[in-house]
């Protein structure tokens, strides 16, 4: 049996702690910068960019020595950010293949896709690593990518181009010329292998390649026999996938408490950006947004806006949260946020030829949401009728449009309207055998001449506002000859009698 090709693409991320926090700071991403980790005073650079390294930067040095350089930007490690950024990685990697493998660590980010068999979908194994290359910066993470019929070959070799951050494809059967150049560096070897092999003179894995494999594991054991495989690229694998999952989710912690709304608004840009980037990949457009603010003193403001129609437009977005977040402002200063994202369709409306032009959907939420600041949250929306009989028994709901189109809903039966009365208007009643006989509205006298109730609804006994009423629905004439056709209610706990509405 013929055993199936394999073909694997490698993702290196190097300074991920540094490029997790740069991504979401586009202000800072030309400016040298190191990330710090630890407490005070023990705090020591685990990560830092290109250009701090020009500066002199690298891993392990103190803040004083920090500070002796010119002009560093100082941040401090966000393991929170980093996760983020990480499953944002997996996921971006899980749109071209469904095996992925996390082989990361706590400063770089690696991934190995398995994308044997990919090229009816996304063209040549070049192809599909120029696109994954440019998902994965359009994400804000710098990397390389590399590609070999050899999980172990393109780890190395994406590893080795990490500076270059571009795109390296290696043919079948030339990973052994490929690997002899480079360094021992490029592997996973002790420091106690690495100047052993400094000893004998070994630098590069086409050295390690020609030792003799008896000699080589005589010396150094199964350790060596593993490590000149590897030189080779013949050291097999077992691929172990895992499992992504698509939540559009993206998190900062500030540098400094922030208390004004334009400074938090521009973290919230740069994170909006980011997941509109990532539904825009999966065909889906964000249909609420959940914004999770940290606040000093252990507490938390959470807020969602959801518009009429999920959309990616990211100018709607800032001004619906910015509307949003001036109505409701948090208490006290904001320490973190946490930006979380609902998937949704990216269908259009399709309008007949000679259909009236409907209002644009995004200035209409706009508009709603200044509504809603000046006259509240439950005072804009559509009217829902609560399951009572309560007289003004309804509720508001934010509009919605309907999955089912117009002409696929179900028609609604004909029925007569009532123009309800608010407020309600009092009225005086005459009384016959305790049914109303004639009443005085609007300085004109009625006589009934149809009688049909009463109707009996009570309830609420546990609350305040205790009602009873009796429902009355006339047909009534005036002197001078006007009908009118309406609905009255007797108030039994009051005594009073009031015209709720008219019927056409």
């Amino acid at each position: 049996m013929r055993k199936p090709a394999e073909l694997y693409a490698c993702v290196y991320a190097k300074e991920f702690p540094a490029q997790a926090l740069l991504r979401l700071r586009v202000e800072l991403r030309d400016k040298p910068c190191v990330v710090m980790e630890g407490e005070p005073p023990l705090q020591s650079v685990c990560s830092c960019n290109a250009k701090a390294r020009k500066l002199g930067a690298a891993q392990g040095m103190t803040p004083v020595e920090i500070d002796t350089l010119p002009s560093v930007v100082v941040l401090a490690r966000s393991r929170p950010e980093e996760e983020t950024a990480k499953a944002t990685l997996l996921e971006c990697a899980g749109n071209f293949s469904p095996r992925v493998e996390d082989r990361s660590n706590d400063y770089v980010f690696v991934c190995v896709v398995d994308i044997a068999g990919t090229e009816t979908l996304f063209g040549s194994p070049a192809m599909l690593a120029k696109c994954l290359l440019e998902r994965v910066r359009a994400l804000g993470v710098m990397a390389s990518v590399a590609v070999s019929d050899n999980f172990h070959t393109a780890l190395c070799v994406a590893r080795a181009r990490s500076s270059r951050m571009d795109v390296t494809v290696i043919a079948s059967g030339n990973a052994n010329k490929v690997l002899s150049s480079l360094p021992l560096s490029v592997l996973d070897i002790s420091e106690e292998h690495a100047e052993t092999f400094s000893l004998w003179g070994v630098h590069t894995l086409g050295m390690l390649a020609e030792l003799p494999e008896p000699a080589l594991i005589s010396r150094i054991g199964q350790v060596g026999k593993r490590l000149r495989q590897l030189a080779r690229g013949e050291m097999p694998h077992l691929f172990l996938p895992v499992e992504p999952k698509f939540v559009l989710e993206e998190r900062m912690e500030l540098d400094t408490p922030v208390e004004l709304l334009e400074s938090l608004l521009f973290c919230v840009h740069a994170m909006l950006e980011q997941l509109i980037v990532r539904a825009t990949t999966r065909v889906f457009a964000l249909a609420s947004v959940t914004t999770t603010l940290s606040l000093e003193g252990e507490t938390t403001h959470i807020r969602t806006v959801r518009p009429a129609l999920p959309t990616n437009d990211r100018k709607l977005w800032i001004k619906l949260l910015q509307l949003d977040l001036e109505a409701h402002p948090p208490s006290a200063a904001i320490i973190s946020l946490a930006i979380t994202a609902e998937p949704g369709s990216t269908g259009k409306v399709q309008l007949g030829l000679f259909s009236p032009q409907l209002p644009e959907a995004a200035r209409l939420d706009v508009t709603l949401a200044r509504i809603r600041a000046i006259v509240g949250e439950d005072c804009v929306g559509r009217a829902v009728l609560k399951d009572t009989h309560q007289v003004e028994g309804f509720r508001m709901e934010p509009f919605t449009v309907p999955a089912v189109s117009i002409s696929e809903a179900e028609p609604f039966p004909q029925r007569a309207a009532m123009r309800q009365l608010r407020p309600a208007e009092s009225i005086l009643v005459t009384l016959r055998e305790k049914r109303p006989e004639s009443f005085f509205f609007r300085q004109k006298r009625y006589r009934a001449e149809h009688v049909y109730g009463p109707w009996l609804t009570s309830g609420d006994w546990w609350n305040p506002m205790l009602w009873s009423l009796q429902q009355w629905d006339l047909i009534a004439h005036s002197e001078g000859g006007e009908l009118l056709s309406c609905c009255l209610t007797h108030d039994l706990t009051q005594g009073g009698w009031q015209m709720v509405g008219l019927y056409d």
